[in-house]
C-alpha cells in the first residue's frame, strides 16, 4: 500500500515511515528467519526484549553497576532461604522417617532370582556390584545438605573426579553429591561394614585402603578384594534394599565419603543407568565378555570411556608402555607389527590386553580405519573386573 494514498496527516505518514515501518520490518525478518510455529507469542516476546534492550541503552554505567549489585545481593539472599528450606525440609521428613520405611518395604520389588547366588572367587568377581531394574524407581525427595568448609569441598571434587562412578554426572547433580556426603574417619582395622547387616548409605573411598571379605563355609573370612582411593563400597545394599553382600575392614586409617540411600538413587543411579543401558546390550555381544553375568557386566560398562577416533589416526604404538584396553563400538582399525600387518578389527574386537597382563611394550600399533568409536578401560580397573587368565589364552594373535 502506497502511504502517500492514505488519508491521514503528514505528521502520521513521518510516523509511520520512521517509526512504525524500521520496527515492523526488523521484527518479520526476525520472524521469517526463525519462522516459529505461532508467530503471535513470538511477536509478543520480541517487542518485550527489543524495550528491555531499548532501556538498556539508557542506563549510565554506574546504572548497570547498581543494578548488578542488586541483583547479586537478592541472589545470594534467595540461595541462602533455599538452603534454609532444604534444612527444614530435612528435619521434618526426619520425623516420618519411620512411616516412610515401613510404606517402602511394602512397595520395593524383588531383585533379579540370581541376586543371592553364591560368590566365586574369579579375579574380576564384583563384591558390591551396582544395579539397576524398574523396582528401584524415581521418587520426590530433598537433598541433604551436610555443612563443609572449603578446604573439604575441594578434597570431595578431586576424589569425586577419580570415581567412575560420579566423574560424569552434570554440574547441578555433581553439586548435589557434594552437599549430601558426609566425611568418616576410620582408624586401622575397623570394621566399617560387617556382611548381613541392613544398609543405608555407600562410601567413597579418599584415602586409605580396604579388604572386601566374604565369609566361607567354616567360617572363617577370605579378602576377594581391596579397594582404594575412588573406588565406592556399599552401593548394592542400597540398590535392592538387601543385607550387605560383604564385610570391609580398614587396612589402616583412611578417610571415607558417607552417602544416603535417597540421593544416591535420585541422583547416581540416574546418570549411571544411562551409561549402563547404552553399553550392556553390547557388551553382551562381545565374544571375550560372554562369561560374565549382568552384573559384572554392569561394572564394565561404569568403567568404560568413550574415545572417537578419525581414519587413519594412531591409537597406540608398538613399543610403548599399555595403560588402557580397547573394545571397538562402531568402524574399524588395523593392527601392524615391524610395519606389517598382522590383524583387523570390527565392532564388537578389542585389542590391547597384552601390554596390559604381562607388564611389557606394546607389541603393535594399531591404527583406526574409518572414523571409529572405541570403548576404553584404564588398566586398574583392567585387572580388576576382567579375567586375565582368559585372555591369556586370547593373547598368541600377536606371536
Amino acid at each position: 500500500m502506497d502511504i502517500d494514498t492514505l488519508r491521514i496527516s503528514e505528521d502520521k505518514k513521518r510516523y509511520i515511515t520512521e517509526s512504525l515501518n524500521p520496527l515492523l520490518e526488523e521484527m518479520v525478518a526476525d520472524c521469517i528467519h526463525k519462522t516459529p510455529d505461532d508467530p503471535v507469542p513470538f511477536m509478543l516476546a520480541w517487542l518485550e526484549e527489543k524495550k528491555v534492550t531499548e532501556e538498556d541503552k539508557l542506563l549510565s554505567p554506574d546504572d548497570k553497576r547498581r543494578l548488578m549489585a542488586e541483583n547479586k545481593t537478592l541472589e545470594d539472599e534467595i540461595n541462602r532461604v533455599k538452603s534454609q528450606m532444604q534444612e527444614c525440609a530435612k528435619l521434618a521428613a526426619g520425623n516420618d522417617a519411620e512411616e516412610e520405611e515401613e510404606e517402602e518395604d511394602d512397595d520395593d520389588d524383588e531383585p533379579p532370582p540370581d541376586f543371592e547366588k553364591p560368590m566365586t572367587n574369579r579375579a574380576r568377581q564384583s563384591v558390591s556390584a551396582e544395579a539397576y531394574g524398574e523396582w528401584n524407581t524415581k521418587k520426590a525427595f530433598v537433598p541433604p545438605v551436610v555443612p563443609k568448609t572449603d578446604a573439604q569441598k575441594e578434597r570431595l571434587k578431586q576424589v569425586l573426579s577419580r570415581s567412575f562412578l560420579f566423574s560424569n554426572l552434570e554440574e547441578n547433580d555433581f553439586g548435589i553429591i557434594i552437599g549430601a556426603m558426609k566425611e568418616v574417619q576410620v582408624g586401622k582395622d575397623e570394621r566399617v561394614l560387617n556382611q548381613g547387616d541392613v544398609g543405608d548409605f555407600l562410601f567413597m573411598i579418599e584415602s586409605g585402603d580396604f579388604d572386601c571379605m566374604i565369609k566361607q563355609s567354616d567360617g572363617s573370612e577370605k579378602v576377594v578384594k581391596t579397594c582404594g582411593s575412588g573406588d565406592v563400597f556399599g552401593e548394592l545394599a542400597l540398590l535392592y534394599n538387601a543385607p550387605r553382600a560383604a564385610t570391609v575392614l580398614s587396612k589402616g586409617s583412611g578417610i571415607l565419603w558417607q552417602l544416603d540411600r535417597d540421593t544416591f538413587n535420585n541422583i547416581v543411579k540416574e546418570a549411571a543407568q544411562k551409561k549402563r543401558d547404552r553399553y550392556d546390550a553390547f557388551l553382551s555381544k562381545v565374544p571375550l565378555l560372554g562369561s560374565m553375568d549382568a552384573y559384572e557386566r554392569s561394572q564394565l560398562a561404569d568403567a568404560l570411556k568413550s574415545e572417537v577416533f578419525v581414519d587413519g589416526a594412531t591409537i597406540m604404538s608398538q613399543g610403548e608402555v599399555g595403560n588402557k584396553f580397547y573394545i571397538v563400538e562402531d568402524g574399524g582399525a588395523y593392527a601392524s607389527k615391524d610395519g606389517n600387518r598382522v590383524m583387523e578389527y570390527g565392532a564388537g574386537d578389542y585389542f590391547g590386553e597384552l601390554a596390559l597382563i604381562t607388564n611389557q611394550p606394546r607389541a603393535a600399533t594399531v591404527v583406526a580405519k574409518g572414523a571409529s568409536k572405541l570403548l576404553s578401560v584404564d588398566k586398574q580397573s583392567f585387572n580388576r573386573l576382567l579375567n586375565v587368565n582368559d585372555l591369556l589364552e586370547r593373547s598368541n594373535k600377536y606371536k
